[in-house]
């Protein structure tokens, strides 16, 4: 019967594994697999047999590579989508695109039911429970990790019981992945003062010595090739993964604030991510205007932070997306990048729409820069400072005077 039915958002690892079983024992319902491949290097044939040993209905696959990377990635990389200036926002961009498959395959199967494998001390439950009820608000959503306040041990606990096989990662790390970069989360990452250990890592390496140069070239605010060559944007981020990272670079390790108000260690490793947003900003610096990125950097931050929370269907987030569109008509050219070691820089940059002039900016005899206009310029610019402080003078004086007379 369909109102027996659940489709769960199903990745493979242990969370939602455990999940199929627990909907079947606990809430009695028939379970639909979906797994959705954002580029995660995973193999999707033994997820699915995973699924299926684990007791699942139906399972469903779907390649949403391209819509990941058109409909999310390219908006993030134009609003340089960094949570508190550090993280990339992989697994937050990714989130509302399952979301709305989930809810897709739900009306398909004519299945009251969705479920996810969020814990409740995760920004991942807020992401998927808004988008889901953004979208079809009917849906019932059941969070058996969230709903039952099971721990990891508890779910290692329940698989062993069940014959449900965990990976050797995933009894040391929760790990989500997709194209635009990696999460990996507990064990002894928990320990903020640890070092993570080289082997949380898949994208980064740590054992390259050498010099790497780089040149990606934007258009429009979008990467479109790397030293000269043009490709699609999944292909030229699985590159630029495979270039940048080999040279220690992409490693993010902060301590970040969570929707839900914990304060948490997170480690991501996000090789293209880094390299083209830092090529992007760069290339802004030149082409925009100093109040165009003032301002934008308010809205980038407002974009980061609703992303971020879960809110990417708000109205909000569209609203600053045409915003951040308007900008990027000039974002128009190369940039050259120098990685060594675990370090990335920009060493270069050209366009067409620069506003950096060099017979303006030059100290040499080319200068076109009339020196002598800046005196009165200076002079007003700071005529309130400069009062203020008068004012502020004479006031002191007066009160020292008042004193020695007294």
């Amino acid at each position: 019967m369909a109102e027996q039915r659940v489709v769960l958002a199903y990745s493979g690892g242990l969370d939602t594994t455990v999940c199929i079983r627990y909907l079947q024992t606990m809430h009695n319902l028939d379970v639909i697999t979906l797994t959705v491949d954002c580029g995660q290097d995973d193999d999707f044939y033994e997820i699915e047999k995973r699924a299926r040993s684990a007791g699942c209905l139906k399972h469903i696959f779907v390649d949403l590579k391209k819509e990941f990377a058109s409909d999310f990635i390219i908006p993030s990389i134009k609003a340089n989508g960094l949570y508190q200036n550090k993280y990339p926002l992989g697994t937050a961009l990714a989130r509302p695109l399952i979301a709305s498959k989930l809810v897709e395959v739900a009306q398909e199967e004519d299945a009251p039911n969705v479920a996810h494998g969020c814990t409740g001390k995760g920004n991942d439950q807020v992401r998927f429970d808004l988008a889901i009820r953004a979208m079809d608000p009917r849906l019932k959503i059941i969070a058996p990790i969230r709903d039952m306040n099971l721990t990891r041990d508890q779910e290692m606990t329940f698989a062993k019981e069940q014959n449900i096989p965990v990976s050797d990662e995933a009894k040391k790390y929760s790990v989500d992945e997709n194209i635009w970069g990696r999460s990996i989360e507990g064990g002894e990452l928990e320990n903020p003062f640890l070092e993570p250990p080289e082997d949380a890592f898949r994208f980064v390496s740590f054992h390259k010595d050498g010099i790497g140069e780089i040149e990606i070239e934007f258009r429009k605010g979008v990467p479109v090739s790397i030293d000269g060559n043009r490709t699609n944007i999944n292909d030229l981020i699985a590159r630029l993964t495979r270039i940048v990272g080999s040279f220690g670079v992409g490693i993010i390790d902060h301590i970040e604030d969570r929707v839900i108000g914990i304060k948490s260690r997170e480690v991501y490793e996000a090789p293209a991510a880094l390299a083209i947003i830092e090529s992007h900003r760069d290339l802004e610096k030149m082409v925009l205007t100093n109040h165009e990125l003032r301002f934008k950097a308010i809205v980038e931050e407002s974009w980061s932070w609703l992303v971020y929370s879960g809110l990417w269907y708000d109205p909000l987030r569209v609203d600053l997306d045409k915003f951040i569109e308007e900008t990027q008509e000039r974002v128009n050219g190369k940039v050259k990048l120098k990685m060594h070691n675990g370090c990335l820089r920009v060493t270069g940059r050209e366009s067409e729409y620069s506003l950096y002039k060099s017979n303006m900016s030059t100290y040499g005899g080319s200068s076109a820069f009339d020196q002598g206009l800046a005196k009165g310029f200076v002079e007003l610019w700071g005529l309130q400072t400069i009062m203020a402080n008068a004012i502020a003078n004479k006031e002191v004086s007066h009160k020292q005077k008042e004193e020695g007379d007294s």
